[in-house]
């Protein structure tokens, strides 16, 4: 598979523009998502039991949810930020310490929110979203910051990971919107212009270091703090409470179904461990392993948006 990306943004004009070429047998919505095997009769029917059986369901979502939507993940097999390039994601530290690493992020990030900002909930997002509204799922927790969920109409929903589409003064705790912050760069950088070549998650876009140096960064509108998306970067802890209120929720449940993740991240999976203690019955939806395929009792390797949408949830 041959992939390649270009996207320019011109502040001036307020406007990005993405090329995307591609050499693949199936269609532009699997960009981002790894083959896998067509679905198993006999699993779907199992998943089918499984849901039907299920009273108080929780459900858990990683990034492979949203990959059929156009959002990159990190991990997938070929297709993940990792098999396409050496680059990794920021980290929490770096981000806290360094004022060229936040330029160097809000640059890259202004560029790509306009194309991150427009994806939409795929057949997976509202599927879900309509099992809440008939009593079928209890809670919803996403490892996801990209908000299909809330797009779709989940509200019984826990943002594990954060959002985004908010954003954070590190120094006052003053939350603002993503795109009220996306009007204040282009307001700093009237004639800033860049061109990207490559996509990865959660917004973000390649640059090189000569197009970040002038950027400018807008600082906290009301105590002139740095700012930073309400997002959980790589190196830093999930609020404790959130962890708590996720626990209870699980402890409240009968049954945990997960949807696209590897729960390689220990923030995921230790939920998982949880359900196993309570002696939940788990099913996993994702292509390819996942750290808790032996805790599972069904597996599937399947798209998420072409077979929960076959579920009946009742």
């Amino acid at each position: 598979m041959r992939m390649s990306f270009g996207l320019t943004f011109r502040a001036a004009k307020g406007c990005w523009m993405v090329n995307l070429s591609r050499h693949c047998s199936h269609g532009s919505i699997g960009l981002f998502v790894p083959p896998s095997p067509p679905a198993d009769p006999a699993k779907v029917k199992e998943l089918q039991r499984f849901i039907t059986l299920s009273k108080r369901l929780l459900v858990m979502t990683g990034a492979g949810i949203s990959t059929e939507s156009g959002i990159p993940d990190y991990r997938s097999e070929k297709v993940g930020l990792y098999a396409r390039t050496d680059r990794r994601p920021i980290q929490h530290g770096d981000f806290v310490r360094s004022a060229p690493v936040r330029q160097r992020y809000w640059a890259r990030n202004f560029v790509g929110w306009p194309q991150f900002s427009s994806h939409q909930p795929n057949p997976a997002h509202w599927t879900l979203s309509n099992w809440e509204r008939l009593g079928k799922l209890y809670w919803l927790v996403t490892q996801n910051v990209d908000a299909l969920h809330t797009k779709a109409g989940s509200q019984r929903l826990t943002e594990l990971h954060g959002c985004m589409h908010r954003v954070l003064c590190l120094d006052c705790g003053e939350q603002t919107s993503r795109r009220v912050l996306q009007e204040r760069f282009e307001i700093l950088n009237p004639t800033w212009s860049a061109e990207a070549h490559g996509v990865a998650p959660d917004g973000d876009v390649f640059l090189t270091e000569e197009q970040v140096q002038s950027f400018r960064v807008p600082s906290c509108a009301r105590c002139g703090g740095p700012l930073k998306p309400d997002v959980v970067f790589f190196g830093d802890t999930v609020n404790p409470d959130k962890v708590d209120f996720v626990h209870r929720r699980i402890r409240e449940a009968d049954s945990l179904l997960v949807v696209g993740s590897s729960l390689q991240v220990y923030s995921g999976y230790r939920f998982i461990l949880t359900a196993r203690e309570k002696k939940l019955p788990i099913a996993i939806l994702n292509i390819g392993p996942t750290r808790s395929d032996d805790l599972a009792c069904l597996k599937l390797d399947s798209r998420c948006g072409e077979l929960l949408p076959l579920i009946d949830p009742y």
